[in-house]
């Protein structure tokens, strides 16, 4: 709006900004955010917290709106930005969705899965019920700035769980990207993810890789952002999950999760017949490769199954299972037996 941003241009009025910061990001740069907006005159409010899987709630929702009421923003000017890593993302977004019914906010990821995961898209929530993202909605930011120097600071498990959702994108859309993730995955972990102009074996794989991986996500969900289409290829891996990683909380982080369920229905599409024995093996291979788990002892038959139901329940009665039909290309399948689950979990177990 011309009008709008000749007010907040004119310096008429003083810039003013509600940020809410994840704790931990906070430690690590809440000086440099601080300094950022008092060298540029905005008057702000920073609301640091502990988002976690287990405190992503209501609660916290209802504690960031109490403190945006206080600070009084006007919901057509001032965007609230979220900076840190995906459950950061989700809670401030249903809370800007809920003020006034929508309020512009800005994801500012800093961990390596909400950089290529939660910034795209427009899904927002949180867990109710010890069910993941059980409450939520579709509000997509106005903007989501990437910096990969965020990712410097995480810890090498934390890059390896991003990992996942990039070889997701990976084994459904692109085969490009999975071969990057075989040939620099080491080298991604130990350099985490920077840019460095001496690695010429490497090129600038950490580019390449997140931007891949960002473009085919894109591509699987513009077309389709409120999910009016269940048959989503971005769900594999999501099918078990989002049950195990409920259960064994705090043990697995998301990408861990998710890897693990990608795992088995490797095996899954191994069993039908859809890829090779060599194939399976050399997408197992790329996982231990990226420091991922490929099983868990909490991934029981009975979880799966139990697992399976819930998607029914909440994919239009069919499981639309996402299957790789060979490396980087998959298809959906609606009938895939038990006897064919069964016998790929009891080969995984085996393996």
């Amino acid at each position: 709006d011309p009008q709008q941003l000749e007010l907040a241009t004119s310096g008429k009025r003083k810039l003013r900004r509600f940020i809410v910061i994840d704790e931990v990001v906070d430690e690590l740069y809440g000086s440099k955010v601080r300094e950022y907006f008092e060298e540029n005159n905005v008057q702000h409010k920073i609301l640091a917290l502990p988002t976690t899987e287990e405190t992503k709630s209501m609660d916290l929702v209802l504690n960031i709106l109490q403190e945006v009421q206080n600070f009084s923003i006007d919901r057509r000017t001032e965007p609230i930005i979220a900076i840190g890593g995906g459950v950061c993302l989700d809670i401030v977004g249903l809370a800007a969705s809920l003020y006034r019914r929508r309020t512009p906010y800005i994801r500012v990821p800093t961990t390596l899965l909400s950089y290529v995961d939660a910034s795209v898209g427009a899904k927002n929530g949180v867990n109710f019920l010890q069910c993941k993202n059980k409450l939520g909605g579709y509000t997509p930011p106005v903007a989501s700035f990437l910096d990969r120097s965020f990712i410097q600071s995480i810890p090498r498990r934390h890059i390896s769980n991003g990992l996942g959702e990039i070889l997701k994108m990976a084994l459904m859309k692109h085969k490009g990207l999975f071969d990057l993730l075989k040939r620099h995955g080491k080298y991604l972990l130990d350099t985490k993810f920077q840019s460095y102009g001496g690695s010429a074996d490497h090129g600038d794989a950490a580019l390449q890789t997140t931007r891949i991986a960002i473009e085919t996500m894109l591509e699987e969900l513009a077309p389709n952002l409120w999910e009016d289409d269940l048959d989503r290829l971005v769900d594999f891996g999501h099918l078990i999950s989002p049950e195990l990683e409920m259960r064994v909380l705090p043990s697995l982080m998301h990408g861990e999760a998710v890897n693990i369920d990608m795992a088995f229905m490797t095996y899954v599409a191994y069993a039908r017949g859809l890829i090779t024995a060599a194939e399976r093996e050399q997408i197992i291979q790329c996982m231990r490769g990226l420091e991922l788990p490929v099983w868990h002892s909490g991934c029981s038959w009975s979880l799966i199954k139990r697992a399976l139901m819930e998607r029914l329940k909440h994919s239009g009665g069919q499981p639309r299972m996402p299957l790789p039909t060979g490396l980087g290309v998959a298809e959906i399948f609606n009938d895939t037996s038990e006897d064919t689950l069964e016998r790929a979990y009891k080969l995984w177990v085996r393996d």
